[in-house]
């Protein structure tokens, strides 16, 4: 079963500056090379270093965080996936590009549910 969305279409879900910088984007065409959940996976946990929008620096192209959360969106990830993006242990910018995909995606009514038992928790916070 899929994560209940919001219902709007992929490119609304973002700025749209930013979308069509994703879009655009190399890297992001590299990702059409990722066919599995288990993959993207791999690739934030090897390639994420901040969860911002834009690349750091003089380059304001989008980052790789944001390109790799767009491309879950084009996946559209199951509960049961959802679930092990916001539990995983290896990197806590894992856990945040689960949150993002809940803050930008999932449908607000459902948001809370998604969250709330994570509102202690210590990963969360720190």
């Amino acid at each position: 079963m899929e994560v209940q969305t919001c219902g709007k279409p992929i490119d609304s879900l973002l700025e749209k500056v930013l979308c069509m910088n994703i879009l655009s984007s190399d890297y992001f065409k590299e990702l059409y090379r990722l066919k599995t959940y288990h993959e993207v996976i791999d690739e934030i946990y090897n390639q994420v270093d901040h969860v911002e929008p834009w690349m750091t620096g003089n380059c304001r192209g989008p980052s790789t965080a944001f390109c790799l959360l767009y491309k879950f969106f084009t996946m559209k990830l199951t509960v049961k996936q959802m679930h092990g993006l916001l539990k995983h242990e290896d990197s806590p910018y894992i856990r945040a590009v689960g949150f993002l995909y809940l803050r930008y995606a999932a449908d607000p009514k459902t948001s809370w549910n998604w969250v709330e038992p994570y509102i202690k928790d210590e990963e969360c916070s720190t």
